[in-house]
């Protein structure tokens, strides 16, 4: 093992090596390696910082299951009442998995200034409701308190906010229709502060109030509410989880998961499993093939010393080894600078945010970026396992070659 060390470092180490036809192929190869491992880390990143960032919007305006009154209203606004008074409420014990359950009512109105009017759906909210997702969303002012006396504060999109020329402070007349030829009954909301969730699809419509507003204008009980929002500990059982919250609250009730309300968004965001899985493969595949060449290039320089050696008594294994040991080297350059490049680029990304995107396309303002050790330390014991794999095959050729012709080969 020492002998073959020493070869090793001979091959790779050696003055003349710096010199020899493979040097250049061996750098276009470790390039090959860097450039494949920066592409892999930016697909994986990207990719799945995009879906996370994309559903966790999506779930702070829905929550991931949706729990609601069987009727055939197919819009966003909440007609008939659920009884808040449920087995599954405010715990649901049932189901394991269940990280919070809040009660929540949406009523459409349109918001009236002086020189415009916008169409809305007030979302009402109570003291269970989840902020944490509202708190990375808000640019300005506070959220509205919902948990003492009632009161009109509201909490409005930015893109409501420019619309209609509104600020922080600002008094809105709301009008709410009601049924049969009544008057529109108003609401004068208060803006406590602005949000800016970059989904413009929500930030058209929503904003949020307290829930007993919206109980009062549909002429609800206390204890009526529109549906409940069901968030999860593991998106990735939403599936399994919408199925069993199905089985758990009750016949009148019914229950819908945001992939499937949302079926085209989650569809579109599964293509991207599909790119990466794509660009990976396309990448290990390029890496493979140079090493491949600076494999066989190595062994064709070197094929004096496979003849010294097999004369010596080496057999081919043992020399197949060398070559594979410093194949493996340089496989391993070539991740060092990937990894070095890569990560230094999404870090960039992360926390100063050089890429920006189109938010009516994309859903987001910048490229989001998901750093995780699972991927990164899968893409690189993946690129150096199949690249080793790949020039197994190759590295054959050695068996071949004849040790008395090898000792005269120039």
């Amino acid at each position: 093992m020492n002998f073959e060390f020493f070869v090793v470092k001979r091959l790779i180490g050696g003055k003349s090596h710096k010199s020899s036809i493979s040097a250049p192929i061996i750098k276009i190869a470790i390039m090959a390696i860097a450039i494949g491992v920066v592409m892999m880390l930016v697909s994986f990143a990207t990719g799945l910082g995009l879906q996370e960032k994309i559903r966790d919007k999506i779930a702070a305006f829905n929550g991931h299951i949706n729990i609601s009154n069987y009727d055939n209203n197919s819009s966003q606004v909440t007609l008939t009442p659920v009884d808040k008074n449920q087995e599954f409420y405010p715990e649901f014990n049932k189901v394991e998995g269940i990280a919070h359950v809040q009660a929540v009512a949406t009523k459409f109105g349109i918001i009236r200034t002086e020189t415009d009017f916008e169409g809305v759906i007030v979302k009402g909210v109570g003291t269970d409701y989840n902020w944490n997702y509202f708190k990375d969303f808000l640019v300005e002012g506070e959220l509205p308190n919902v948990a003492d006396k009632l009161n009109d504060e509201v909490l409005i999109s930015s893109y409501l906010a420019n619309r209609l020329q509104l600020n922080v402070g600002d008094k809105i007349p709301t009008y709410f229709l009601r049924d049969g030829s009544e008057r529109p009954l108003t609401r004068g909301f208060v803006i406590t502060g602005i949000y800016d969730s970059g989904f413009m699809e929500f930030d058209k419509l929503y904003v949020l109030a307290d829930i007993r507003h919206i109980q009062r204008l549909n002429r609800w009980e206390e204890n009526q509410v529109g549906n409940f929002e069901v968030f999860l500990n593991d998106f990735n059982e939403i599936d399994k989880k919408g199925q069993e919250v199905y089985e758990n609250t009750g016949s009148f009730l019914d229950t819908q998961t945001i992939t499937q309300t949302y079926y085209s968004i989650f569809e579109w965001l599964a293509l991207f499993d599909f790119n990466i899985a794509l660009i990976i493969g396309i990448m290990i595949l390029v890496a493979g093939i140079n090493m491949i060449t600076a494999l066989l290039v190595l062994i064709l320089e070197r094929t004096q010393m496979i003849g010294i050696l097999k004369a010596l008594g080496g057999n081919d294994w043992s020399i197949r080894k060398i070559f594979l040991y410093n194949a493996g080297y340089l496989i391993i350059k070539g991740l060092f600078w990937g990894n070095l490049i890569g990560l230094g680029l999404l870090l960039l990304q992360k926390y100063f945010k050089l890429v920006p995107l189109d938010p009516s396309t994309y859903y987001v303002t910048e490229v989001p970026v998901y750093l995780n050790w699972d991927y990164i330390l899968a893409v690189n014991l993946g690129t150096l396992v199949l690249c080793m794999l790949m020039l197994i095959i190759p590295s054959i050729i050695i068996s071949k070659i004849s040790p008395s012709r090898a000792i005269k080969f120039e």
